[in-house]
């Protein structure tokens, strides 16, 4: 009995990864409901585990009562036999007496092993969501078992993960057996039991992927800025360092291309493009049409985000791509409406050689006038992980940032590298200009021109006077003045 338990225990706790104390309470809620439904209630009724889970023994409390005050069996036991058991037993004394399971009945046995099977199913589907809800968004191996109205059912050993239809690439089959890593997409708690679904269509996967197959990804020296994706046809990757001398594009492609292969297998063929992120609109819209080559970029509504992309003739349906996926993704990538046109046909469209120069100069020249920028993230250059780390501490404008680097060099913020406070200081040099203010008292000349005028402070009461004053107007004492201090 004692074996058959604890390898009944040991096989709930390994193979349903159910905690041994929720199995015992289990077996314990199991054994009162059997207890109740013979003998009507199981308020008296007792359960023990002997210390190492191997033993379990169900008890009934009575109180010994005298034979002639003796009335319910269930609840007391006559002195007469109580003294059977316990010489010493006295009325009003309770004792433990042991029940055999057994000795239930067939109707109460199975209607506590159905409660018994329930609250298993309930713990054992409660244990796997909190294991797999913290497992959102990561990435899982599993193997194909079968196939469903085009949804694909996934061993994932404790569980049986679902990877839906339309979260599958259109290039992929799968066969019995066949090894699948996908990502945890969402877990739910349904009435049939804890459902997993499963994708290998969403930029999370690729950005999964990449962190195993790039360590500067990993280690944060190169971030993902944005991953766009057509699944099956084309992935767009815009990525940028935060350390200078780190190629963040040659580091996701790897030596011969070694890295982005491995990603490029992993979706099946799909095209991969990785591309520089740049904080200029004008020079990211140019990268994010790659693999095409772009001569210019026209930016012909700031405020819109609409810009035109001037390619040469050979170029013009490379950087369409088939179907317009090309132009599609990146224009996604950047969150711009950008047109490609070859030379001829911006020609065509009315705007000139001159004209185009001319709109392009409005951008470029940096003698014109410049619209005052006030926001952190309108610094240019500024990486989007410190516009973001700084967001987090309340700095959205430049004047409180330049005020913080000021007092401290930015050294309470602690998520900031020695790296990145160099870097902010660099571009709060070079894009503001900082005026310190005089500590000098000001005043006004008769012309209503500002003037500034030296104070000095009183010796008997320390308030602030000026050259030509003969008593302080606050104590009256007499001031006294050097010739220099008159000529201040």
């Amino acid at each position: 009995m004692a074996t058959d338990l604890k390898e009944a225990i040991q096989m709930l706790v390994q193979e349903r990864g159910i905690p041994e104390e929720l199995v015992q309470k289990t077996i314990e809620d199991f054994l009162l409901a059997a207890y109740k439904k013979r003998f009507g209630t199981a308020e008296n009724a007792h359960v023990e585990f002997s210390e190492d889970g191997t033993e379990v023994t169900l008890y009934a409390k009575k109180q010994v009562v005298a034979d002639e005050d003796f009335e319910d069996e269930v609840l007391q036991i006559p002195l007469s036999e109580a003294r059977k058991l316990a010489p010493e037993a006295e009325p009003g004394d309770e004792l433990l007496m042991e029940v055999d399971p057994k000795s239930f009945d067939r109707g109460a046995v199975q209607v506590a092993k159905q409660r018994a099977q329930q609250e298993l199913k309930e713990i054992q589907r409660d244990t796997l969501y909190s294991e797999f809800k913290d497992k959102v968004g990561e990435l899982i191996i599993g193997y194909y078992q079968r196939e469903r109205n085009g949804n694909i059912y996934v061993d994932l050993g404790k569980i049986e993960g679902i990877l839906p239809r339309k979260y599958q690439s259109p290039r992929e089959v799968y066969r019995p057996n066949d090894r699948i890593k996908a990502l945890i997409y969402e877990v739910n708690k349904t009435p049939s039991g804890l459902q997993v679904i499963l994708s290998r269509t969403h930029t999370e996967f690729v950005r999964k992927v990449l962190e195993l197959e790039v360590p500067e990804i990993y280690d944060k020296t190169v971030e993902i800025f944005k991953i766009v994706r057509e699944p099956g046809y084309r992935t767009k990757i815009a990525v940028y360092s935060r350390k200078e001398g780190v190629d963040p594009v040659g580091a996701c492609v790897g030596v011969k291309g070694v890295r982005i292969q491995a990603l490029v297998n992993e979706l099946e063929g799909e095209r991969v493009d990785v591309i520089r992120y740049d904080p200029d609109p004008v020079a990211f819209i140019k990268n994010s049409l790659s693999p095409a080559e772009v001569e210019q970029v026209i930016i012909l509504d700031r405020n819109k985000k609409h810009a035109l992309a001037v390619v040469k003739d050979n170029q013009l349906s490379l950087a369409i791509g088939k179907q317009g996926l090309n132009v599609r993704l990146a224009n996604r990538l950047v969150d711009w409406n950008i047109d490609v046109k070859t030379a001829k046909q911006v020609e065509e469209m009315g705007i000139g050689k001159e004209a185009m120069e001319a709109v392009s100069a409005v951008f470029s020249d940096l003698d014109e006038q410049v619209e005052e920028i006030t926001r952190i993230e309108e610094l240019p250059g500024l990486p989007p992980h410190i516009v973001e780390i700084l967001s987090r501490q309340g700095y959205e404008e430049i004047e409180d940032l330049v005020f913080a680097y000021q007092d401290n060099g930015l050294e309470h913020i602690p998520e900031l590298t020695e790296e990145d406070r160099q870097l902010i200081g660099k571009i709060l040099e070079d894009a503001v200009e900082i005026v310190e203010e005089e500590e000098t008292a000001q005043g006004i000349t008769e012309e209503g021109e500002e003037e500034y005028v030296e104070t000095y402070l009183c010796p008997e009461c320390s308030a602030e006077v000026t050259p030509g004053m003969d008593r302080c107007p606050q104590c009256g004492v007499e001031l006294v003045f050097t010739d220099e201090e008159e000529e201040n």
